[in-house]
């Protein structure tokens, strides 16, 4: 039964037409960088950290596509798919029949908390496949540079990949959860997302002041940086590590809270 819950769940979401715009519109962004990086030419290189790397160094796109959208292009997508999930399923007076049925409240939260991991595996692996074919079409490839001034091999540079499309993920799964913490707690999918957006932005704008050094650690924002380690050879594991349990207690504490609210929801 469970499967099929599952199953059902990542159905509905793919029917859903905003599902697939949002997952079209995500597919553009590695797209329109590595276009903007070739028209570019020689201009383009020289920044700081990955933008220092990529020109001529397609397999770099994908990690800098993300780390780039992780900032709040996929927050905001990850607060749209929880909001769907159970306050646009109260909107629509749907939810009510899947409190009364027989199925326990936390499996059913549960069940949109796989939705929402699903989905937001697909977009990051979406992106990180386009993102590959794009910046090796326009940039080329021979191996992936590093920050590190070393090149790794083809093989070593999709692990390298597939291991930020991990991290990625987890975050934007945090970040959803607790979005599905204030999805059920309003019948409104957009105050979700303004909340969810909100906190983002005041996140990553706490975290410049050097004041409130004390609050950083307990920002998921102030994590995001350390992921870029991955492009590090060899990877350091400090703070992708210190990232990676930081995004796991927003993920307890979300889902916490959305299984506190569920289970006692009488509407």
């Amino acid at each position: 039964m469970i499967t099929r819950q599952f199953g059902s769940e990542v159905r509905w979401m793919l029917r859903r037409p905003r599902t697939l715009i949002g997952l079209f519109g995500l597919i553009l962004v590695p797209i329109i960088i590595s276009f903007g990086i070739w028209t570019a030419g020689d201009d383009g290189g020289g920044g700081p950290g990955l933008a220092a790397i990529i020109e001529g160094n397609g397999m770099v796109v994908p990690i800098f596509t993300l780390f780039l959208s992780l900032n709040l292009l996929l927050p905001l997508v990850a607060s749209i798919w929880a909001a769907d999930g159970l306050a646009g399923e109260a909107q629509h007076g749907t939810l009510r029949g899947l409190l009364v049925a027989p199925v326990s409240r936390v499996r059913l939260l549960f069940v949109k908390l796989f939705g929402l991991t699903a989905m937001s595996l697909l977009a990051v692996t979406l992106m990180a496949v386009v993102g590959i074919i794009a910046g090796t079409a326009f940039l080329g490839s021979d191996g992936m540079a590093t920050l590190s001034g070393t090149t790794l091999s083809t093989g070593e540079g999709l692990l390298r990949i597939g291991l930020f499309i991990l991290l990625v993920t987890f975050q934007m799964v945090s970040i959803g959860a607790v979005a599905l913490a204030v999805s059920s707690a309003t019948e409104h999918p957009l105050v979700v997302q303004a909340a969810t957006m909100v906190t983002i932005i005041v996140f990553q704008v706490l975290g410049q002041f050097s004041s409130l050094d004390w609050l950083h650690p307990f920002l998921i924002t102030t994590g995001f940086p350390g992921l870029i380690d991955v492009m590090r050879d060899p990877i350091p594991l400090g703070q992708i590590g210190d990232s990676t349990l930081l995004a796991g207690c927003y993920l307890l504490i979300g889902t916490g809270l959305a299984a506190i609210r569920l289970v006692t929801k009488d509407s």
